[in-house]
Parts: C-alpha cells; structure tokens; sequence
C-alpha cells in the first residue's frame, strides 16, 4: 500500500502581477481563512513557511497571529521554510543568502520557539550547489522545491539527497509532481505524485489548495480529498504535511538515490530580465555589508548611526523569486526599487557618516589628507579614483605622500563634472581587509615624474607586463607573455520568447547585428593607466567602450554602455577561440562550480573561468552579468534582452501598453585575464574590489593656511 501524504497550503506571492500591498491583503485573507478551516476541521493540517509573511500578520492583526500561534502548538498548523520569504535560489550574494536564512531563524525561533528542519522553495527557478551547505549549517536537513521541473532537469527519482558538491553535506530532498496546488482537483493530480518514486519507496506528497495569490485549501477540496482517499487502487491519500512525510521516509533514506551538483536550468529568462533590480540588490547587499564592518569598528559610537535591520529586511524580502527574477508587473517595480533604495540609503548615511566620525577622532596635521578605509574582509590593492575640493586651485606641483611620507604616484584623469579645477587623480593603494590610510597632500615638494609603465601608439594602449588593446573596426586584447590574442563581439540575437523564457534553455536564435566600432580616440595616457575609447551602434541601440590598460595588472578593464532601444532581442558579448576546454568553472551563490560547456544559458555570479586547451586560462570578471552560455568554442555574455515584462506564453506579446524590459542606458565592467595564473580566488577578489570598494574622505583637520599657501 502506498501512501500519498496531502499537504493542504497556499502558495503566497507577495509581488508577482500585483505590487507587494495586494499580496499583504491576500495573505492577512488567507491566512485567516485557513484558521477558520482547521478550527472546523480537527483533522486537517495546513503548511505556511516565510518569516516576512507571519511578521504582517503579527503587527497588522495580533488576534490572528495568537491563533496562528495556537494552531502551531497544536500540531495543526506547520511552518515549513522558515526563511524571510521564498528566494531566488541564484541571484543573491552567499553572504546575502545567509542573512536571509538568519532572519528567518531569528524570527521563528523568538515567536515559536523553533525553526524548521525544512526548507521550502517551491516556485524558485532553479537552486545553486551552495544550497545544501547553507541549510545544513543552519540545522535544516529537508528540501521541498519543484522547478527545474523534469522536462529541464532528469532526475533520478522524485526524492533524493541532494548535495553541492563531492563530500559535501546533502539534504534529503523532495521535488513536487507537476504544480504546488491543485484546482480543480482530480485523481490525475494525486497520480502524478506516484511518479518517478524510487524502487522500495511506498511515501510520496500531493500538493493540494489554491495559489499564486493565495488561497489556500477550501471546504471543496477538503470534501474532494475525504470521498477519494482510497479512489486510486493499492494507494491511500491522507491528510498530512511534510514533516510527517520526511519522517515516514526518514528509515529508507540511505537507500535513496544522491544528487551532486546544482539543480539547473529553469525560465533562463530570469537570470538577465529587468537587470534595474538585479543591481540594485547586488549593490545594497554590499553596502550593508560594508555598513556592518564599519559599525563593528566604531563599537559604541556605532548607535550615532541608523540601524540596518530595516535595510536587510527589505533587500532579503526583494530576493523573492518573481521580484529578483524580473518577472512582476512594470508597476510593481517603481516601490520595490524605492526599498531597496531605503536599504542602500541606510547603508550610505552608516559609511559617509560613520567614516567622518573616524577622522574626527585623528590628530591635527598641518597638511590636507585623504583618509581611505576598506570596510570589506578583503585586502584591497589596485587603483583609485578620488576627486579632490582644492578651493579650484591647481594641483600642478602637488603630490600624495603615505604615512612614511613616501611620495606615491598619481596621474591626472578627466573630472566627473565638466568644470575646471576639480582634479581627479588616479593612483595605487594598498589597504587591509578593515584597515585604513592616512595619506597627505602636499605642495611644492620635489615631484619626479612616476615611472612610465604604459604605452600609448594611434590605436593601440599596453602596459609593462605585455597586456594590450588595438582599437578597429573589431577591437583587438592580447596578452603577450600568455601568447593569447582575443575579438571581443557584442552581438544582436533574435529573442521571441517570453519575459521567462520558457520552453528553452539556450538562446541560439539568429544574430541579427554585430557591433562595428568607430576610430577608436585614446582619452587617458599617463604613467599609471592608458584607455582607448570607441563608439558603435547595433541597430536601434548606441554603444560605447572604454579599454584601459593599468601599470602591473595582468588584466585589460573594460567599461561597457549601452542605450538599449530593442525589442525581443538578446545582446551578448561574446568571446571566441579555436579550443576552450570541456569544462569551466563559474562563480555562483556564495562559491563556484565546475561545469560542462553544452551551450545551455547558465546563471554566473561575478566570474568565469575558462581553459584552453594548451593549458592557459582566460577569466573574465563580470559582476554587472548575471548569465551566459559556452561551448569549446566561444563564451558569451548575457548583457540584456528586450523581452515584454510579465508576459507568460501562451499569451502573445502584442498588446500594445505592454513594457519592453530594460529600455534605456545600461553600464557594465569587465576585467578580463588571459595566462597560466588565472584562479578562481583572483577572480573573486577582483570582484569584491569592484563591488566593495574603499571609501574615502578629506580631513583638513589642523590645516593652517589655504591650499595655495601651502608649501
């Protein structure tokens, strides 16, 4: 006899084709129909997870909570999840996704008392191999998820353990049959649960109730589910939840089959649409980090500042999947983005404020300082811009000495503002992960010019270690020490699916334009750092690329923008060789992953990392990209796609107030590295200095004279 456990829940959207008030409204609605159920039905039992979803009911409606609260000793009402809210499961920082968890954890733990050893991300589109540690070390050892659905992810059996990677801790893990809800409900539905079970396995789960909006079960589907309890001979439905369900399984489970690896692809889509709240996530994730190193060394005088608890809860509560996966309605978009712009504002007011509250407590020095400060856990090295107030005066015979008064070189680079007598200097820093430097300003001192480790011809810039750009009508990279030599392509592809992308896993449609670039013009040719500058159109969208090459880097920057004005299209950049190996590796939630190269759309935090076949390795930082496909042959980076915004197939994409996704100017950083020396640490370092970039201040504490009068 196999048994078919019931899960009666609702599976809540708090943003999807509504903004995030309409999905308040139907969570207060039910969550209190579903206690109105369970106190009329003593035999059923309801599933709700989401920390962010119990916090509302608790302020809004306190008598609601209290029966919620009652239902939960009772055993009638079970909290599966347990995190802030249901996450995309690849977008979000691994620091951030931690704090997501913690939230939850925190919260369940001081209003229940627990939190759950089962972790629920039903509707996320697809789940990193860093998953299962992030939940085994938060004491979870159960996993309820559904996408990617069999059809983009053969499994081996519906329930099995799942682990990241070789040796890693694994999580018993069940993947829902064809949808979380069920309505109308029929015996097909609760079939299809028995499918894909594994030999000797008699324990399966049917998801039962309304969803998307809520909803929840209905005195229908309760009737439905007690006439047919037994209408499938040699199978017995019964009400139940998922900690009975991993508890009946619990004796079987060494016999289960193991997943290794990550659970991908689904809805591809999702990985490069509405990128506006994909970096401002990103970007409020690191500031609040930064805000929190910052505060920790400030100790007392840290309660000066705002709190960031606020901060966090909005940033984790917009890792919602359809939120973070771009799939919401273009209306619902303008109030998440003022939130998350709350978070990143909390987190400035910590920095700004707080680092002036460090100078303050220096001693007087006769010279202007720049005060730089690396509030990350990585050791910063390379180059700084900073623009300096000089009361508009020159800074012709000035110069940068560090605390031994050892002068450091600078080079002059154009201002932000299209003003005279800002300067804008460049120049070398090296500071400890939380460490900070006192650096002086001075006049008059002798200034022997900083020795030339770049290179500047009509069309081409180089360093001093051999790394190289020509500009033409195709760009030219090369690395002569590793004998590499590289053509960058941004190419135009046709995209006629919808904002998920369903259905595919690959953009392999036509390429419908090519970029040719214009006379490249060389904007910057100091000591420290040479740059190329290039113009371009591809169809109705205008490009432009800053190449800069930097004294000692092994690796060429580049500086991507885009006025994008295309509809259903897909721009990539792309990278070509005779060889790449067979396999890459590519930065993911909170570590990396060794992958095959199909040619499958993939998503990628912050780095890849490919090898030629002779040995030498080409990585590519690319924090502004969050997907891209590869095959031995070429590597290609998702920049954007003009899809229509909520536009789910089979509906046609032609209604004429629909929204193209992303219309507008766009920016993006790459540095790309070609050798034998290419790690995947480097890689990562590189792109924490990117995204967590020192501050900087100006102290003229104890100055005694203006900056002309200064010798």
């Amino acid at each position: 006899m196999k048994t078919v456990h019931l899960i009666f829940n609702a599976h809540l959207d708090p943003i999807w084709l509504w903004p995030w008030q309409s999905g308040l409204d139907e969570l207060l609605n039910t969550c209190r129909t579903a206690c109105d159920l369970l106190e009329k039905h003593p035999d059923l039992i309801f599933s709700r997870g989401e920390a962010w979803i119990y916090r509302q009911i608790e302020r809004i409606n306190p008598s609601l909570f209290s029966r919620i609260q009652r239902l939960v000793k009772q055993g009638r009402w079970e909290i599966v999840g347990g995190w802030w809210i249901q996450p995309d499961c690849n977008q979000p920082s691994g620091f951030a996704m931690e704090r997501q968890i913690a939230m939850g954890k925190e919260y369940f733990i001081s209003r229940f008392g627990f939190f759950p050893d089962i972790a629920y991300n039903v509707d996320s589109f697809g789940h990193a191999a860093t998953l299962p540690g992030y939940m085994a070390a938060a004491g979870q050892k159960y996993y309820v998820m559904m996408r990617p659905p069999p059809v983009d992810k053969p499994l081996p059996a519906r329930v099995f353990r799942w682990r990241g990677y070789e040796g890693g801790p694994e999580v018993l893990t069940f993947r829902i049959a064809n949808a979380y809800l069920a309505n109308p409900i029929t015996l097909e539905h609760i079939e299809n649960s028995l499918t894909e079970m594994p030999a000797g396995c008699e324990q399966t789960m049917c998801f039962v109730g309304l969803g998307d909006h809520g909803g929840g079960p209905t005195e229908e589907l309760i009737e439905w589910c007690r006439e047919n309890q037994d209408a499938i001979p040699g199978v017995r439905s019964v009400i139940s939840s998922p900690s009975r369900f991993f508890k009946a399984l619990e004796e079987a489970r060494l016999k289960l089959p193991r997943v290794t690896g990550d659970l991908q692809p689904h809805a591809v889509g999702c990985y490069s649409i509405y990128r506006p709240v994909k970096l401002a996530v990103r970007q409020a994730e690191y500031r609040l980090a930064q805000a929190e190193i910052l505060r920790n060394k400030l100790g007392a005088a840290a309660d000066k500042l705002p709190a960031l608890q606020r901060g966090w809860e909005n940033v984790c509560f917009h890792h919602f999947h359809d939120t973070l996966g771009g799939t919401c309605t273009p209306s619902a978009y303008p109030q998440v983005l003022a939130q998350l712009g709350e978070a990143l504002s909390l987190a400035d007011e910590n920095l700004q404020v707080g680092l002036r509250l460090m100078v303050e407590n220096l001693p007087a020095a006769p010279h202007q300082r720049i005060i730089a400060y690396n509030p990350s856990h990585v050791d910063f090295e390379g180059f700084v811009e900073h623009e300096l107030w000089l009361d508009r005066l020159s800074w012709d015979d000035g110069s940068i000495h560090d605390e031994r008064g050892r002068r450091i070189p600078e080079q002059s680079v154009h201002s932000e503002a299209l003003s005279e007598g800002i300067p804008r200097l460049l120049f070398p820093v090296k500071i400890a992960a939380g460490g900070v430097r006192i650096l002086s300003l001075r006049r008059g001192a002798k200034k022997s010019p900083a020795p030339v480790k770049t290179t500047v011809r009509k069309r081409a810039i180089s360093n001093d270690i051999g790394i190289g750009v020509t500009g033409g009508v195709l760009p030219r990279i090369s690395f002569a020490r590793a004998d590499i030599t590289l053509t960058p392509q941004i190419e135009l592809i046709d995209d006629p699916s919808d904002t998920w992308s369903h259905d595919i896993n690959r953009y392999n449609g036509p390429v419908v334009a090519r970029a040719r670039w214009h006379t490249p013009q060389i904007l910057d040719s100091g000591p420290l750092m040479a740059s190329l500058f290039l113009r371009s159109e591809v169809s109705r969208s205008r490009l432009t690329a800053e190449y800069r090459v930097y004294a000692g880097k092994p690796w060429i920057e580049l500086r991507l923008g885009v006025n994008w004005q295309e509809t259903h299209k897909v721009l990539k950049l792309t990278f070509r060789a005779k060889a790449f190996g067979e396999r890459r590796i590519d930065g993911i939630l909170g570590g990396s992953l060794v992958r095959e190269s199909t040619g499958a759309e993939l998503p990628v935090q912050n780095w890849t990392l490919l090898t030629f076949e002779g040995g030498a390795k080409l990585g590519i930082v690319c924090p502004d990209v969050f997907a891209l496909d590869a095959t031995r042959k070429e590597v290609r980076l998702t920049l954007l796609r003009s899809a229509m915004l909520a536009n789910h197939d089979p509906h046609p994409a032609t209604y004429p107030r629909g929204t193209v996704a992303d219309q507008g100017m766009h920016e993006f950083r790459f540095r790309i590295w070609a050798g034998d020396q290419v790690t995947p640490a480097a890689l990562e370092k590189e792109s924490v200095q990117i995204q967590a970039p020192p501050l900087f201040a100006d102290a003229t504490k104890g100055m005694p004279c203006r900056w002309s009068e200064m010798k």
